[in-house]
């Protein structure tokens, strides 16, 4: 077999629980939420700013771990609500993206410290499947909005 078209293959079996994953939604389970552990809506806070995620009815895996009932944490920072931005409900059907406003902790961290510039900053937690889809019934926070003197 050649070196490229063991690469392939490689490449091929790396990606196919990715592939399954798009298959089909991940069932979340009834009742689970997500939610800010040290924080409320309305808090006045310094920059850098420890954010403690919450967990309840589900379990917290890496990104790309395929267990039921599992998923990791994702931050969004100063965008409007999930399934309200730009792409609308087909946020919901999708991986997020990573970029300033979408932060991920596909290591199945459960706290971040972050520079936040001082005003008012949007939050909101979702948790994410191994592909980092929201669950099809998603598991997400109320957005709060903490302003960093």
């Amino acid at each position: 077999m050649s070196i490229r078209a063991l690469a392939t293959a490689l490449a091929m079996a790396l990606a196919l629980p990715v592939w399954a994953q798009q298959g089909g939604p991940t069932p979340s389970e009834e009742g689970a939420s997500v939610y800010f552990a040290n924080l409320s809506d309305g808090d006045r806070v310094s920059s850098p700013v420890t954010i403690v995620f919450g967990l309840r009815g589900m379990g917290v895996a890496p990104a790309g771990t395929e267990k039921e009932m599992t998923g990791h944490h994702h931050l969004l920072i100063d965008r409007p609500p999930l399934g309200e931005g730009e792409g609308g409900a087909e946020e919901l059907l999708n991986g997020l993206p990573a970029d300033d406003h979408h932060r991920h902790f596909g290591g199945g961290q459960t706290e971040v410290t972050v520079d936040l510039a001082p005003g008012e900053h949007s939050l909101q937690l979702v948790l994410g499947d191994a592909g980092h889809v929201p669950h099809s019934t998603p598991v997400m926070s109320e957005m709060i909005t903490i302003t960093v003197e």
